[in-house]
């Protein structure tokens, strides 16, 4: 089998303004980024506004392992599917971050015969819109450090100095930094951190803000500082709101791209949901809506984390309703749940299936609490096994699941007709009542315990001295009625990455609390969890190149 960048590098793309004619978009209404790639202008999606909206499909998955999951190769083979099957469809889809494609992760185009083309634009610089939004935060993080050098007007305090400058790029070094250091002319010595990008409230605004009007609302409220009497300073006091907003500009439309078949897919914003919230932006979401009659979208790693965040963030954010929910699981990666090692994997073991299957079970009682029909895929691989395949068929069928096999990474649109077929059904026969974990209305510590309890299945909840204190004054400064975003691991349903399969008798710890008063929501660090991440001992910018003729190689 050829790599993911051989196939995506042979792949016959067809010009973008073709493949925006299948959503009925005007060349006029295209910002055109060379051939292949372009910008849906302000016009097409406040003129597109009144059309009705399509079904919404929303694509998870387990927590993910080192066997792989394959949800954006399902997300992509799915959407291809529905082409095949004369469905007017459009995929809805995050921009990669260059973090994990220089790190351990790879790209986020998908795999084999379902992925978005150009593989390599999407998965480096593509149309500048992280650059932008690492510009706009750190252009706040610069105006900030200004401030306080000519007089510090505003009585910040540097101590309670809470903005942290970003970069999309793995670097461990930069997470906790000194700046300053020099003459007293290049500014007043004190702590400094970096976040990754994708890990920025500023990304998180973007993927979340209806326009510019909104996005400016949003930048100005930014929380940076709190003075020495304990008021807080933000972006708007700085008087950074314009420039920022001038930044974004045109990273606030949304990208429109193609699968290796053509099916159009709309690819905007890219926050993690290990330590963000997970989505892509909501403009991309509802344009989608506006222009297909179904949008297949998806949350990041495991349902614990991007599918929560999805329901109790963007969907009560933004005032979406998803029709059906599909969860990707594969029999490697339930094997591995089940205490098998990497490299035995292919052998057929159901007894460890037995004992995996539980992080299954809980990812599909997790989803049912919030009243949307749920279809189980199996990501195909060629060791699986029958006797394998009809267990876990079985086991979802009587927890009330549909369930098909997906075969899209070796057969592309093809082999994703069963699972399109089985969500078709779904959304034809079954109605959906979804409805959020959690009212507003609560305090921050009961939403922080009703995740943990409900989704994770802990026994309970502790707090640092610092977190504690953190959500007091949230509460106090009138933020108390805002969702709540937690970073925790990936890998775990607790916040210990060792902890496969289903953790039982355990608590989560929150170590860290902070607002994003602009995105609207609270962030809540669990365990060890890292807002910037490092590189592995062996990064996989090691092997990625790119020859005399400009051609890259070993992205995938």
């Amino acid at each position: 089998m050829k790599t993911d960048i051989e196939i995506a590098q042979e792949a016959n793309m067809l010009p973008i303004k073709e493949v925006a004619a299948k959503l009925g978009i005007k060349e006029d209404d295209l910002e055109l980024y060379g051939k292949y790639k372009a910008k849906l202008s302000d016009e097409l999606l406040e003129e597109s506004a009144k059309n009705p909206d399509g079904k919404l499909v929303l694509v998870t998955a387990i927590n993910p392992t080192p066997a792989g999951e394959g949800k954006t190769t399902t997300s992509v083979g799915l959407g291809q599917a529905f082409g095949l099957l004369n469905k007017k469809a459009v995929l809805a889809l995050r921009e990669p971050s260059l973090g994990p494609c220089f790190g351990i992760k790879g790209g986020a185009a998908g795999g084999g015969y379902a992925q978005v083309v150009p593989m390599e634009d999407l998965n480096l610089h593509f149309t500048g819109d992280f650059h932008a939004i690492t510009s706009a935060n750190n252009l706040l993080a610069a105006l900030l450090d200004n401030h306080i050098q000519q007089g510090n007007a505003l009585n910040i305090d540097p101590r309670q100095i809470v903005w942290k400058r970003c970069l999309d790029m793995n670097d461990r070094v930069l997470r906790n930094i000194v700046v300053g250091l020099g003459s007293k002319m290049d500014g007043m010595v004190r702590e400094d951190h970096f976040v990754i990008t994708v890990a920025s409230e500023i990304m998180a605004i973007l993927c979340l803000a209806d326009d510019v009007a909104d996005l400016k609302k949003r930048l100005a409220k930014i929380i940076v500082a709190y003075t020495f009497d304990g008021k807080p300073v933000t972006a708007d006091d700085l008087q950074a709101t314009g420039a920022m907003a001038a930044l974004l500009k045109d990273a606030m439309k949304p990208n429109l791209i193609q699968t290796l078949e053509h099916t159009p897919a709309i690819v905007h914003g890219g926050p993690f949901a290990n330590i963000a919230h997970g989505c892509n932006s909501v403009r991309a979401t509802k344009a989608g809506l506006k222009l297909a009659d179904i949008v297949v979208t998806e949350a990041g790693f495991g349902a614990d984390l991007g599918a929560e965040k999805f329901f109790d963030i963007k969907c009560r954010k933004a005032g979406l309703k998803p029709d059906c929910v599909v969860l990707v699981a594969t029999i490697r990666a339930l094997k591995y749940n089940g205490g098998v090692p990497k490299t035995e994997l292919s052998a057929e073991n159901l007894d460890a299936l037995k004992k995996g299957i539980v992080n299954l079970e809980k990812h599909i009682g997790n989803l049912q609490k919030y009243q949307v029909p749920i279809v189980v895929t199996l990501n195909s691989f060629v060791t699986d096994t029958k006797a394998e395949t009809d267990y876990v068929e079985n086991f979802c069928k009587e927890r009330g699941c549909e369930f098909a096999l997906s075969k899209v990474w070796e057969k592309g649109g093809e082999g994703g007709i069963a699972l399109a077929e089985k969500v078709l059904e779904t959304l034809e026969n079954k109605e959906s009542n979804f409805k959020v974990l959690y009212p507003d209305d609560i305090s921050l510590e009961e939403k922080i315990e009703t995740i943990a309890k409900e989704i994770y299945g802990a026994d309970g909840v502790t707090y640092s001295a610092a977190a504690k204190k953190e959500l007091q004054r949230i509460t106090a400064l009138g933020m108390g009625d805002f969702p709540v975003c937690i970073a925790k691991t990936q890998y775990s349903l607790s916040d210990d990455q060792t902890k496969l399969g289903r953790p039982s008798d355990f608590t989560v710890n929150v170590r860290e609390v902070y607002a994003s008063a602009g995105a609207g929501f609270v962030v809540a660090v669990l365990g060890s969890i890292m807002t910037m991440p490092g590189l592995p001992k062996v990064p996989a910018a090691n092997n990625i190149d790119v020859d005399d003729n400009g051609t890259i190689t070993g992205l995938f």
